[in-house]
């Protein structure tokens, strides 16, 4: 019997175990892969295999039993995802449906969630901004939250490697505040956008238009057809899968690539209850397991775990891997785990027509929009709230029908629409300041079907964020003024934290262990052999999109995890 058993722990001994499989968790899988380690994928969700789980990526509107719309009794049993915009008919099966896993809101909180191999890296937006120094230095200058124990030049070539891999489109503006990066060529401005953007270059000398960077692949390179994936086909249909690879997710990028090495084993279906802790050895030896099906348990060991079950459930696994020696939650001996959880602020919106350009109209579709970049306390403190916020933008030309007649008329004005007004919509991206208040922690009595705590959770906006709020509609209503729109109008949608899908922190780097869970390399100060690389980790959130910055964490702790483990510190 001993033999046996000593067998079975063999057999389930990696060196290297990722929990999750989304954004970070495929590039984890990636890189330790390609480094020579036999690693173990853990994803609590079902398989989803490139091109072949797609099931409506080809469907046609006709073909949707309600015309890509939701029945009311499904919305009814949704009333946190039916929320999200992507939530519909054609993408449904990629959410996580409210009933199925629940938690508790101590505060409104709409939690979007992906449970499928690929997590939400099949539903994300795409947008792949970098962080500059003034988002690294952000907390230093400011004094809230903690000091970041990195700066720009430590993440920029990683920046520039997970780009070239990932494809990112974009072009070189050459600002201060977004870094340029490894880009394809970009996707074209409206007329009506590059209007703007040359009325709002003359008028500030602080204030820009740019496309926004993108993960679509818009010119292929060799490294994307060795990964099988072709060039964005401009469906605008990402939510349902892309058969073409032509943005990048895990499932047509990262883990096939990973398989091909022959060093990955990836095991969906199984739902990670907590990380095992060796008393003696004073380090993480594996993780428990449970089936989500049988519901048994299984214990897997390695010499490094990678967790990157996104923000809020990474923050959950930690605090449940309780031990004598962490009673509190792995690594936690400061008690700050799970706090200082922080968000993007998506609740205004401004919205306008303009009268020119009715020569013109848009053709086609793309795959992404406007931004513009943040210009608020950038170099210096000039407004009552701290940091800032950047902007989407849009600006499109609809058709209009007349329902004016009755019979032959009503049916003639129908089948000759007239073209509309061009209509110029932009909406917030602010960032939220950490704060301890914000913060997740275990229910003492409420499980899910595992026997897992469920999460409870405490996160709300505060007085900066309403500043904020009324800033960005006033300097957009602004901008709008200026540029000539007309029927300019503003709304504050009031929508609960976690919509915006940017979750971040509870789990977050810093340089003094005494107020912070990670170090500059993303390791846990008091489990050097547990690594964090997804929006856990997340000392601030900055205003640009976050996946980009998690691809690159996760490539360059992956790389020096690596180091680490064959000079034998791990």
């Amino acid at each position: 019997m001993a033999n046996l058993n000593i067998d079975s722990i063999k057999n389930q001994t990696y060196d290297a175990i990722v929990i999750g499989s989304g954004i970070s968790g495929g590039w984890a899988a990636k890189e330790l892969t390609e480094k020579g380690l036999k690693t173990l994928v853990l994803e609590r969700g079902k398989d989803v295999k490139h091109i072949k789980d797609y099931p409506t990526t080809m469907m046609n509107p006709w073909e949707f039993e309600h015309r890509g719309q939701l029945p009311l009794e499904v919305l009814k049993e949704n009333p946190v995802v039916g929320k999200c915009y992507a939530f519909r008919e054609d993408a449904q099966h990629f959410f996580v449906k409210d009933k199925e896993h629940p938690y508790v809101q101590d505060k409104p909180f709409d939690w979007i969630r992906g449970y499928q191999v690929g997590g939400k890296s099949l539903l994300w937006a795409r947008h792949t901004q970098r962080w500059s120094d003034f988002d690294f230095e952000g907390p230093a200058r400011d004094g809230f939250a903690v000091d970041w124990p990195i700066r720009y030049k430590d993440i920029a070539p990683w920046y520039s490697y997970v780009e070239k891999f990932a494809g990112i489109s974009g072009n070189k503006d050459g600002l201060a505040t977004l870094p340029d990066g490894e880009f394809l060529p970009p996707f074209e401005l409206s007329c009506v956008e590059n209007y703007f953007k040359e009325t709002v270059t003359n008028k500030y000398k602080d204030r820009h238009v740019i496309v926004a960077r993108c993960a679509h692949i818009t010119e292929p390179q060799p490294i994307h057809f060795e990964q099988g994936r072709g060039k964005c086909q401009n469906r605008v249909l990402c939510q349902r899968g892309c058969p073409f690879g032509g943005y990048f997710s895990s499932n047509a990028s990262t883990l096939p690539w990973a398989a091909k090495t022959g060093k990955l084993t990836l095991r969906p279906d199984s739902v990670v209850h907590s990380i095992i802790y060796d008393e003696k050895k004073g380090k993480a030896k594996g993780v428990r397991v449970m089936d989500a099906h049988s519901k048994q348990m299984t214990e897997y060991y390695a010499r490094i775990i990678f967790v990157n079950a996104a923000a809020l459930n990474t923050n959950l696994v930690l605090l449940n891997s309780t031990s004598n020696r962490f009673p509190q939650g792995l690594g936690n001996d400061n008690g700050l785990l799970g706090k200082y959880v922080a968000f993007h602020n998506y609740r205004a919106r401004v919205s306008a027509d303009y009268e020119g350009f009715m020569d013109k109209t848009t053709d086609g579709r793309r795959p992404t929009s406007g931004y513009i970049p943040r210009f608020r306390n950038v170099f210096a403190q000039e407004t009552s709230f701290l940091r800032g916020y950047a902007a989407g933008l849009s600006a499109s030309r609809g058709t209009m029908q007349s329902r004016e007649g009755i019979g032959a008329s009503l049916k003639e004005n129908l089948l000759h629409p007239s073209l509309g007004p061009w209509r110029v919509g932009s909406h917030m991206m602010g960032e939220t300041i950490p704060k301890e208040t914000n913060l997740v922690r275990l229910d003492s009595t409420q499980k899910d079907a595992w026997g897992v705590p469920q999460l409870k959770v405490h996160v709300d906006y505060d007085d900066n964020d309403e500043q904020m709020t009324k800033d960005y509609i006033e300097q957009l209503t602004e901008m709008f003024t200026m540029a000539g729109f007309t029927n300019i109008s503003s709304s504050d949608s009031k929508q609960a934290p976690g919509l915006d899908i940017h979750e971040m922190g509870g789990v977050r780097m810093g340089k003094d262990p005494k107020t912070s869970l990670l170090n500059e390399w993303n390791q846990l100060h008091l489990c050097k052999n547990v690594f964090v690389t997804d929006g856990a980790c997340m000392t601030s959130t900055s205003t640009q999109n976050p996946s980009l910055t998690y691809m690159a964490l996760t490539a360059r702790a992956a790389d020096y995890a690596v180091k680490e483990m064959k000079k034998n510190n791990l």
